[in-house]
């Protein structure tokens, strides 16, 4: 069974834990926070938060 994937979000901001989209914030303190904690309980994942008004993404 294939997971369908995660399509990129128009307006907000986004996790990317691994390469892949795992959660959504309206804010981008929201994602920095939410990445943080994350990055703290797994140091090893690459954790990067992507910014739809942008399309860039940034490393944590």
């Amino acid at each position: 069974m294939v997971a369908a994937p995660r399509e990129l979000p128009v307006s907000s901001y986004a996790l990317e834990v691994d390469g892949r989209l795992r959660a959504e914030f309206a804010t981008r303190d929201g994602a920095r926070a939410g990445g943080a904690e994350l990055k703290k309980r797994f140091p090893m994942v690459q954790i990067r938060i992507y910014d739809a008004q942008t399309n860039a993404r940034e490393e944590i």
